[in-house]
């Protein structure tokens, strides 16, 4: 099956449609910024950083062109809540943990759009080049009632670069460890009632021996690297005040190869894409109206020793939102359709399903009162209906203080390949459910962010792969997840100096054994420092993670880690930027995953153009 990584899962699932429908041209900074930054996840509608009840972080484009990162995969791991697992190097197949939760359990969008594999049920994170990436928001906690179904432990939304008034370019290339080197640049800009954007990049590395267990019947001694293209645009035409149509695109090509056994160059060939036509207007002072019509797809063709696969999944998509300002709050209002289509090389007797969704979300902020309801009907032409809801409230207890509560539910409905994949499957599976509570306070004032955020997510009827004493195998609704935890955030800035900071204390657990759930750790944590001295920027970074179990016996076990990554940069003049980067800086040995390497010690070096 294409793109597995192998216990790396409970379950797997399919997305459901959901649309989240923003502006491609918000800029973002980052959240000390005198300005707060402007969040659509949360609500998917614009809303103040500063008076969100939910948990979200938001990774603005200063901070991703500092943060020196190569992979999104990296990037994510550094943020509150996330742990992250991949399969070798860079370009290999990768998942993120959000909250302790499956892989499969968090919903990725790309401006909007699902991208995600209908068959497995996740979303290829490798192929999405930080290049394209413009900000990222990680709302943390099921979403089901804003997004549908899979967002059972959060949603990260990524999106690409945008167009603005001013005439912009920005440029990059750079060379490092296992040959690797990156190149990318782009234009953005408006002339009167125009506005465009466009971007494209190269990156490419030899990398290393992804399998560094001799013993693993998969090992081969070779380098595992890859290479990938990528372009992403946007135009937007603005015919009268308040009113815009706007088209845009994402398409990323990335070859990478992989160890399947000896003897043979196994790679998988990924390509996604995307497009979308967005009709934005104001129909009146109190109404906006959105409209959008989208096509994704997830193509992957592998090439193994035993033979080669495809599997795409194409989506099409379409929402119609429409927010009102009310006299008292904000209601926003949406219908939905998405339709799946599966091509493989695998006979799968359903190729195609459908679903139709309606969503409302209510907004009230008054005085030191907070109030958010969701409410999200899903009608599915594979298995049913499906409601989901979520109710938080926020208590400003002081200037800047914020006490909150919050509970919601969320579903994942089975995948193409849970429900019928070839003698390994069951037409008869439920969708997984959650029901999440959680405690906030949070703390943002001056230079000073700060958070403690307790949750408490049941879920149920989770998909298992089982086999009977006759080795019938297939996936069944047979377990329950509890998952627990405290993440404390702080950020914090001294004259020239920045600090960030989180720790996780988590316990995801299966009910019925009370072991861990697999590679995921009872605790976690992520310290960044920048220092600035005139044109230099120069600081250090740790990520840890207490020890892990490989299977959901807990008998293999993964022994915790920290690895410490140093990173410098030298302003030239206002527009050009050297930088530099050592990751890994101790050369310290870890796995991720049971017998796949991780990267060593190395050196990321170049120059950065922005105007």
């Amino acid at each position: 099956m294409s793109r597995s990584l192998s216990p790396i899962d409970v379950s797997r699932g399919a997305p459901l449609l959901a649309l989240n429908i923003a502006s491609a041209h918000a800029q973002l900074a980052s959240q000390l910024a005198t300005l707060p930054p402007i969040v659509v996840t949360a609500a998917r509608s614009p809303q103040p950083l500063s008076e969100l009840i939910a948990d979200v972080t938001v990774i603005g484009p200063e901070e991703i062109a500092r943060a020196g990162a190569q992979s999104l995969t990296e990037l994510l791991a550094r943020q509150p809540g996330v742990e992250i697992v991949m399969n070798g190097g860079r370009g290999s197949v990768s998942g993120i943990f959000l909250r302790g939760a499956n892989s499969n359990h968090t919903l990725v969008l790309v401006d909007g759009l699902r991208m995600s594999s209908s068959t497995v049920g996740t979303t290829t994170l490798e192929a999405i080049p930080l290049d394209q990436i413009e900000r990222i928001e990680i709302l943390r906690g099921p979403a089901s009632s804003l997004y549908g179904a899979d967002a059972l432990g959060g949603v990260i939304q990524v999106f690409t670069r945008g167009g603005g008034e001013q005439l912009a370019a920005n440029a990059s290339v750079g060379y490092g460890g296992y040959r690797t080197r990156n190149i990318s640049g782009g234009v953005s800009g408006g002339y009167g009632p125009w506005w465009f954007a466009l971007q494209a990049g190269h990156r490419q590395s030899d990398g290393f021996n992804a399998i560094g267990n001799p013993a693993n019947f998969s090992y081969n001694p070779d380098r595992d690297g890859y290479d990938d293209n990528s372009a992403s645009g946007s135009v937007a035409f603005r015919f009268a005040p308040d009113h815009e149509l706007s088209a845009q695109f994402l398409r990323s090509r990335l070859n990478a190869q992989f160890d399947a056994g000896p003897g043979f160059d196994d790679r998988t060939i990924t390509t996604v894409e995307s497009y979308a036509v967005l009709s934005r207007d104001r129909l009146a002072a109190f109404w906006m109206s959105k409209l959008q019509a989208a096509e994704s797809s997830d193509n992957s063709d592998s090439q193994t020793g035993f033979g080669a696969s495809r599997f795409k999944t194409r989506q099409r998509q379409y929402a119609w939102q429409n927010d009102f300002t009310l006299p008292r709050g904000r209601l926003s209002l949406a219908a939905e359709r998405r339709e799946e289509r599966v091509d493989s090389t695998v006979a799968f007797p359903v190729t195609g399903r459908s679903t139709n969704a309606f969503v409302g979300v209510y907004q009230l902020h008054e005085g030191p009162h907070a109030l958010q309801a969701n409410l999200r009907r899903d009608e599915s032409s594979q298995f049913g209906g499906r409601s989901s809801g979520a109710l938080a409230y926020g208590y400003a207890i002081a200037t800047g203080l914020r006490a909150s509560a919050s509970y919601g539910t969320a579903f994942k409905a089975p995948t193409f390949n849970d429900l019928y994949f070839p003698g390994f499957s069951n037409p008869n599976l439920r969708p997984e459910s959650a029901r999440n509570a959680e405690l906030a306070l949070r703390y943002a004032r001056g230079e000073t962010v700060a958070a403690v955020v307790a949750y408490r997510n049941r879920v149920r009827d989770l998909i298992v792969f089982q086999c009977d004493a006759s080795f019938n195998c297939a996936p069944q609704n047979v377990a329950n997840a509890t998952l627990q935890g405290v993440t404390l955030e702080l950020q914090q800035r001294f004259a020239q100096t920045e600090l960030k900071a989180s720790a996780d204390l988590q316990r995801p657990t299966d009910d019925a054994t009370g072991k861990l759930l697999p590679r995921r750790s009872r605790r976690h944590a992520a310290l960044a420092i920048m220092q600035m001295f005139g044109p230099w920027r120069v600081g250090a970074e740790v990520l840890t993670a207490s020890a892990r179990f490989d299977d959901a016996a807990n008998t293999r076990r993964m022994g915790g880690y920290a690895i410490a990554n140093l990173l410098a940069e030298y302003a030239l003049v206002p527009s050009w930027t050297l930088f530099a980067r050592i990751d890994n800086a101790f050369d310290k040995r870890y796995e991720l995953a049971a017998d796949y390497n991780s990267a060593r010690a190395s050196v990321f070096a170049g120059v950065r153009y922005q105007r």
